[in-house]
């Protein structure tokens, strides 16, 4: 896949899970991609996790692309406006394609307590970190994208609609925020023949996730449980990282201005699949087995990948 040679793109977060997949895979078809995020060989993140911004540059390197890993925590203004300096004197000051995958989240995450019996500076943490980090990057690199007409914006969120299920006040929000902004900058962009959107994931298989329940991607079916059936609804990182692509390099992509798109819908549109060659659609599942009360343990999971 050649159709993003010459090309321009920085993706913010892509330090692991789908910013480092979404990164690689704009690489795989030809861009230069600016690889940002907290997390270096010198300098662990407050996320405490070992991927770092230059493995992700390597492995944009070794699929074809170009990648330039760059320091920026996006809290912090000023390493924002250095990345801004970055693109102006390196690449022209052209961005074709921003990919908003800021998060940091994780941390502060609790699902299990009412909002009011959960610590307050957690709540806000998680605000400022999945969610004012993409006002901040938005208005620093946005002047790159709208200089030329065709540029998208990509904001990488966590649910296709604003339905509230159970996750939690301070996630909710966030997640809601982002979508919001996908659909304000498809209002906004098109004025300057530029296209945004959001994007989100189904089970994500990410390198935490694999952390979490104790396998690789080698043996993540042994994670599969009566408990956690749905596990084997999970997909990778590089699944929405092959719909963004595609999305990058569909000439009708306005047509998807201000929409949130799922993986499963990205992958039903243009063709896809994951890695294994499956087709997860959690969307799929989720509405007619959660949302129906159905017992999993009823349901034939192969249906649904």
């Amino acid at each position: 896949m050649t159709g993003l040679a010459g090309k321009v793109a920085v993706v913010t977060g892509a330090t692991r899970g789908c910013g480092r997949a979404i990164a690689v895979e704009l690489g795989r078809a030809g861009a230069t991609v600016y690889v940002t995020g907290r997390t270096t060989r010198q300098h662990t993140s407050p996320m405490g996790r070992s991927e770092t911004i230059e493995e992700t540059a390597e492995l944009v390197d070794a699929v074809g692309g170009h990648g330039i890993p760059v320091r920026c925590d996006f809290s912090v203004v000023a390493d924002v406006d250095a990345l801004a300096a970055r693109v102006e004197s390196e690449v022209d000051g052209r961005i074709d394609v921003l990919v908003d995958d800021v998060w940091g989240g994780d941390p502060y995450t609790d699902f299990e307590h009412a909002y009011w019996d959960s610590p307050l500076d957690d709540a806000l943490a998680m605000v400022r970190g999945g969610l004012e980090t993409h006002l901040v990057a938005l208005h620093r690199l946005l002047p790159f994208v709208v200089r030329s007409p065709g540029g998208l914006v990509v904001e990488v969120t966590d649910g296709e609609d604003d339905e509230y299920v159970g996750a939690g006040v301070p996630y909710y929000l966030v997640k809601s925020g982002v979508r919001a902004l996908g659909r304000a900058l498809g209002a906004e962009l098109a004025k300057h023949d530029c296209t945004g959107l959001a994007v989100t994931p189904g089970f994500l298989r990410s390198e935490a996730m694999l952390d979490l329940f104790g396998v690789t991607e080698g043996n993540w079916r042994d994670a599969i449980t009566d408990e956690r059936p749905e596990f084997a609804l999970s997909e990778t990182p590089t699944y929405l990282g092959r719909g963004v692509v595609a999305l990058a390099t569909d000439p009708g992509v306005r047509r998807f201005a201000g929409s949130t798109l799922a993986s499963w819908t990205l992958a039903r549109t243009y063709g896809l699949t994951d890695v294994d060659g499956s087709r997860p659609d959690f969307g799929r599942y989720f509405a007619e087995v959660y949302r129906r009360g159905v017992d999993p343990a009823t349901v034939d999971m192969a249906t649904y990948r």
